[in-house]
């Protein structure tokens, strides 16, 4: 069996990122891989102040969750030895952005966590469930503790 050329750690932040992250470090450095981290800030709706809820026209939640993602997601290509232009920061569906960049960088395994969330949490989607189910490429979904 040949081994992975190029990991894609995609993370979300969640308390739980680093076990994930560990797992696609030691298999970067199992295989002599490249490693790639992203992170996808998930399109925000607009939100009808119709509704009862008021937020100024100035306000732009995804610049601001841009910002906070890039330091974070500096911060975790340092802590795992990744280099800058290994880093991506894309705005959009998570499970889309995260297939077109395994596309794109001919990435071989992407390293995703999983909730492991079955019933009605299962058919409103997950990111890796439509990770696992449309990329071009292996994907490893670490299981994520319960709570």
């Amino acid at each position: 069996m040949e081994g992975y050329k190029h990991i894609l750690l995609a993370v979300d932040f969640f308390e739980h990122d680093g076990n994930v992250a560990e797992k696609a470090r030691d298999l970067a450095d199992k295989y002599q891989a490249k490693l790639s981290i992203v992170h996808v800030v998930d399109n925000l709706p607009i939100i009808d102040a119709g509704y009862g809820v008021d937020i100024p026209y100035n306000l732009d939640l995804t610049s601001e969750l841009m910002a906070s993602a890039k330091t974070r997601l500096a911060k975790l290509a340092e802590k795992l030895a990744v280099a800058e232009d290994n880093l991506w920061l894309e705005a959009g569906s998570p499970k889309l952005e995260i297939i077109r960049l395994a596309e794109q960088n001919k990435v071989d395994l992407i390293v995703v966590g999983s909730h492991g969330r079955h019933g009605l949490a299962l058919l409103l989607g997950s990111t890796a469930n439509s990770v696992l189910h449309h990329a071009p490429c292996d994907v490893l979904a670490v299981r994520l503790p319960g709570k």
